[in-house]
């Protein structure tokens, strides 16, 4: 957590975030017009960003593009802004807010202290993924073009549905998603979530990238990604799952939707 903070402490780093969170995935070029300064500075800077883990950079052909991270945010705030009221907790809790916000594509980056094998089973095991994603319930065989379904808790309903495109355990799976919670989230129609998992001495870097959403996709889509993200280091390292429950007025909602689409409780 140090290093998230000394990267938050520098203002011209802030402001990276600030520009990265108008504009999701820019190339370096791009960055460097926003400020004033050599192309020499921005890259220290965003190296820093990177090395907090709070920048991620994906490779599209010749091109480099930086994304904000918002999940270490999470942790901080996890961590520390539950426990103590002081006006930079206020500031912080507002920048994970702006950064879990509405983009096309989004890409979250996690560091767990864990093997490729345990964490491969945490995202396909239904039984693991309940204690970490909101007591959902996933159903699948995770074979290329094999259907999966995501069930809610307390007999809520279907959530969720989509088609398993790639897998390649432990390392890479890639599935389709069609949110079915509300009749609102619905209209979203289908995304893609890429969950990639890379080896780094004793951990692994596990990074999910959300994508395909329409432009100015509902926040519901994806926010619950750094939650989510969170409450699987703290399952996989201490054994504890953070508890992560949507509202009961939500819960008590889908399941008169439920009742009323006919959907098995």
């Amino acid at each position: 957590m140090d290093a998230v903070f000394r990267a938050l402490a520098d203002p011209t780093r802030r402001q990276l975030l600030d520009e990265l969170f108008k504009e999701d995935g820019q190339t370096l070029g791009a960055l460097e017009q926003r400020l004033p300064m050599s192309r020499f500075g921005v890259m220290k800077h965003l190296k820093v960003l990177e090395e907090a883990n709070l920048v991620v950079t994906k490779r599209r052909g010749r091109e480099k593009l930086h994304f904000l991270n918002p999940v270490p945010i999470r942790l901080v705030h996890d961590r520390w802004v539950s426990k103590y009221a002081e006006p930079w907790a206020a500031h912080l809790s507002e920048l994970k807010k702006r950064l879990e916000e509405k983009t096309m594509e989004k890409v979250f980056e996690i560091y767990i202290r864990t093997t490729p094998e345990r964490l491969w089973e945490a995202i396909t095991s239904s039984e693991m993924r309940g204690k970490y994603s909101f007591g959902s319930v996933v159903r699948s065989d995770w074979t290329p073009g094999s259907r999966y379904e995501m069930s809610g808790p307390d007999g809520t309903g279907l959530w969720g549905e989509g088609e398993i495109v790639e897998v390649d355990p432990p390392h890479r799976l890639v599935q389709t998603m069609v949110p079915l919670w509300s009749e609102e989230i619905q209209q979203e129609g289908p995304s893609r979530i890429t969950w990639e998992i890379t080896p780094v001495g004793q951990m692994c870097r596990l990074t999910v990238t959300h994508d395909q959403m329409r432009e100015g996709a509902h926040g519901e889509l994806y926010g619950g990604w750094p939650m989510i993200l969170s409450s699987l280091k703290s399952l996989l390292e201490t054994g504890q799952e953070l508890t992560f429950r949507p509202p009961d007025e939500a819960i008590e909602r889908w399941k008169t939707e439920s009742e009323a689409a006919g959907s098995p409780a």
